[in-house]
């Protein structure tokens, strides 16, 4: 290891820091990708749509390729996004989870997703098509709610090695009867949303346009 002066670039991630915090992006990645016609950009807010398009990448269709440009078309317009870690106090562990209950027209499986947060920063975050067939709406929910718990657990124990301990942490799962989607974050995880609720939750994951 060397000391290279203040960090502002590392494996692909471009880092400004400032008095207000952290801002990380990938806006020189994402430049190079658009280029290559690559879809490996590691951005929260593309995470779902990547997902499933990786899906059908040993058999694309011609509404695949047309999905993927459409992606390609939304980083254009936001190469200068990227994820910002504010500068307080606030060190509360929490995560949200979500499901999309037999959202799969192939299979009927669902898509569990899942973020989590160390004080108002993203720090993980997960989207993936769950392994069995859920046959609730309750039971996909508890698959997702399951994992977002073992990796808040996995974090909790890592850092208390750092001396940071937390008693309760709260998972915030949700039911379209009992909550508000727009109050589930994880909800950018697991399904397609309207423009308006996909922006909310974008700045709310602290996504935002960097200077």
């Amino acid at each position: 290891m060397s000391m290279m002066g203040e960090l502002n670039f590392f494996l692909g991630l471009q880092i400004k820091q400032c008095q207000e915090g952290i801002y990380i992006s990938q806006s020189k990645y994402t430049k190079e990708l658009l280029k290559k016609f690559g879809i490996d950009a590691s951005r929260p807010d593309i995470l779902h749509a990547v997902c499933l398009c990786a899906r059908f990448q040993s058999n694309p269709k011609e509404s695949h390729t047309s999905a993927v440009k459409r992606i390609f078309r939304y980083l254009k317009g936001t190469i200068q996004y990227g994820l910002f870690y504010p500068k307080n106090e606030n060190f509360c562990l929490k995560g949200y989870s979500d499901s999309d209950c037999a959202g799969n027209i192939d299979d009927n499986k669902s898509t569990s997703g899942s973020c989590q947060f160390l004080g108002d920063c993203l720090v993980f975050w997960f989207s993936k098509k769950q392994n069995c067939v859920s046959l609730s709406t309750t039971e996909a929910e508890y698959i997702s709610a399951a994992f977002c718990c073992t990796q808040l657990l996995w974090m909790k124990q890592t850092l208390a090695d750092y001396k940071c301990t937390f008693g309760n942490v709260p998972i915030f799962c949700d039911n379209i009867s009992a909550i508000n989607t727009q109050d589930q974050l994880a909800d950018i995880f697991t399904k397609p949303l309207s423009s308006e609720t996909f922006a909310s939750i974008r700045a709310r994951l602290s996504i935002m346009h960097i200077e």
